[in-house]
């Protein structure tokens, strides 16, 4: 078995498991999880970028430079979502009186 056919089949399979652990998971959990989620991307960029400044080979770079494009996306996006959820259960501002309207 060629060294493609293993590496794709261990996708394959993470695929198939990621999407079966994430459907189980209830919405009360999920922005929790997003917030260590969000660290995980982090050390995945870092790698990405690091992997893809080591590589002579145009191809390499290529889907390196695809992966450093997606994870960072995907790492802002999900500290953008987290902060929102946070200010859902924030104390807010109080509204000032509205003004009195005067009559004519």
């Amino acid at each position: 078995m060629s060294e493609g056919v293993v590496w794709l089949t261990i996708f394959v399979l993470s695929v198939f498991v990621g999407t079966e652990v994430i459907s189980k998971v209830s919405s009360t959990l999920h922005t929790p999880l997003m917030s260590g989620a969000n660290a995980i991307h982090g050390i995945i960029l870092l790698g990405a970028v690091i992997v893809t400044g080591a590589t002579d080979s145009t191809p390499a770079l290529v889907v390196g430079l695809v992966a450093i494009v997606l994870a960072a996306i995907n790492m802002v996006g999900g500290f953008v979502v987290t902060d929102r959820m946070l200010q859902m259960f924030g104390r807010r501002k109080p509204r000032p009186a509205p003004a009195e309207r005067t009559e004519r």
